[in-house]
């Protein structure tokens, strides 16, 4: 090691950049109660049919005492947080640089801010009594798969995945059956992981549905 190091720089003290992100996102939500993570394309303009459906559907779900955890960003993430906050729900968002740091929507009203993707990812789950997801891009179907994945290997528990807009979903969950499930690389029961829905009122019910269920059997 040269006598220049710096250690600030070097990987070693990104390991405390990351427990402080861990250690910062723990303390804050650990206190929300239960939450609903909302996803979906940041660039859906307020006219979009989707942006008002998420608007509608975070405001239901805040009314019945979710909080409403979104990426803070545009789009999905300003329609769910402002939906949750004119009902005087609570309103969080986990904001992330990308490559530059990203402006909160104004509809949040409580942020943490995230250098690492995984870190955030964390948080996004752990917190979360349901995924609601709508139409969106790689990062979307980046949080999608991944959900449906850590269930399918059991590596964290089951809870409610939803997709929301049935014709956008149509062809990927098509492909699912016709290459993943006919060529045997998912089981049957792997695609009863999510649901697809249209409406917010049947986000609701699907949330409700699995956990009436899951406190009969004990979980």
């Amino acid at each position: 090691m040269t006598g220049d190091y710096d250690f600030t720089t070097g990987d070693p003290w990104r390991i405390f950049r990351i427990m402080s992100e861990f250690v910062e996102g723990f303390d804050e939500l650990s206190k929300i109660g239960p939450a609903v993570t909302i996803f979906g394309s940041s660039h859906t303009r307020p006219g979009d049919k989707y942006y008002k459906l998420a608007e509608e559907t975070a405001a239901l779900l805040a009314k019945d005492g979710y909080g409403i955890i979104t990426g803070a960003g545009p789009g999905i993430m300003e329609a769910a947080n402002k939906g949750s906050k004119k009902v005087g729900g609570l309103s969080i968002g986990l904001n992330i640089g990308v490559p530059v740091i990203q402006k909160a929507n104004r509809f949040v009203t409580r942020l943490l801010e995230f250098r690492y993707f995984f870190c955030r990812k964390v948080m996004f789950v752990k917190y979360a009594k349901a995924f609601v997801i709508f139409p969106g891009g790689f990062g979307t179907m980046d949080e999608f798969f991944e959900s449906i994945a850590l269930i399918q290997t059991k590596r964290i528990g089951r809870f409610p995945v939803i997709l929301v807009g049935k014709e956008y979903w149509r062809g990927l969950i098509a492909w699912m059956k016709k290459a993943m499930l006919a060529e045997k690389r998912i089981e049957k029961g792997d695609i009863d992981i999510f649901r697809v829905v249209d409406s917010p009122d049947e986000v609701l019910k699907n949330i409700k549905i699995f956990y009436a269920k899951a406190e009969q059997i004990g979980i």
